[in-house]
């Protein structure tokens, strides 16, 4: 049973290393490769062309896709257009709530302008208890000055008298300019009326004579 398995042993090692397998063998593995590659070369030189109707679809693909990137970028326009326009909307009725009085405003600035030249025109030495008439009169003046002066601020309307600030053409109007004794130039020397302004905006330019230098 021993010597069996010896000879059995002797015969698979002769086979393993037999001269003939081992020169066949490298040239079955390039036959192989070769076999393997030349494979995939005729793959790619098989490969079918696209069919008419494929590429009519492809050709098709390509104007949607033209076309959806077209409509995208008009949705967009449209979109910022629309965003845009809703904005200044919005802002006009803003403009609107606060500046849609102007036109009253400016009436009432010359009831303003006439109860301040009234109460001015009064001698402060004659309002006195002794001339109750009078005094009871130029009270009532004052009280109802101060009063319109409350609804204007209220309402977004505010006082301008510059006298002694830098003219400032957007708030004041020159009426003339002379040089002013302890006035510096540029500066306003002397009111002759009142200005205002409703919310931030000029409504009224003050009249003024500016100081320059002598």
């Amino acid at each position: 049973m021993a010597s069996w398995c010896v000879r059995a042993v002797r015969q698979s090692y002769s086979f393993v290393a037999s001269p003939a397998l081992t020169r066949a063998s490298p040239r079955l593995f390039c036959m192989a490769t070769q076999q393997k590659n030349g494979h995939g070369t005729e793959e790619e030189v098989e490969k079918p062309e696209p069919s008419p109707a494929e590429k009519a679809l492809m050709e098709e693909k390509s104007q949607l896709d033209e076309q959806l990137k077209d409509m995208t970028e008009k949705y967009k326009r449209a979109l910022a257009d629309t965003e845009n326009l809703r904005t200044r909307s919005q802002k006009m009725i803003e403009d609107a709530k606060l500046y849609g009085i102007q036109s009253f405003c400016k009436d009432l600035l010359e009831v303003a302008d006439i109860l301040e030249k009234a109460t001015e025109s009064v001698p402060k030495e004659e309002v006195t208890s002794q001339n109750p008439h009078l005094k009871n009169l130029y009270d009532g003046l004052v009280m109802t000055e101060v009063q319109i002066q409350k609804v204007f601020t209220k309402h977004g309307l505010i006082k301008l008298n510059p006298d002694g600030q830098k003219f400032d053409p957007y708030e004041h109007e020159a009426l003339f300019h002379a040089p002013v004794e302890g006035k510096e130039p540029g500066t306003v020397a002397i009111v002759t009326k009142v200005g205002y302004k409703l919310h931030g905006r000029t409504l009224r330019p003050a009249l003024v004579g500016v100081a320059k230098a002598p």
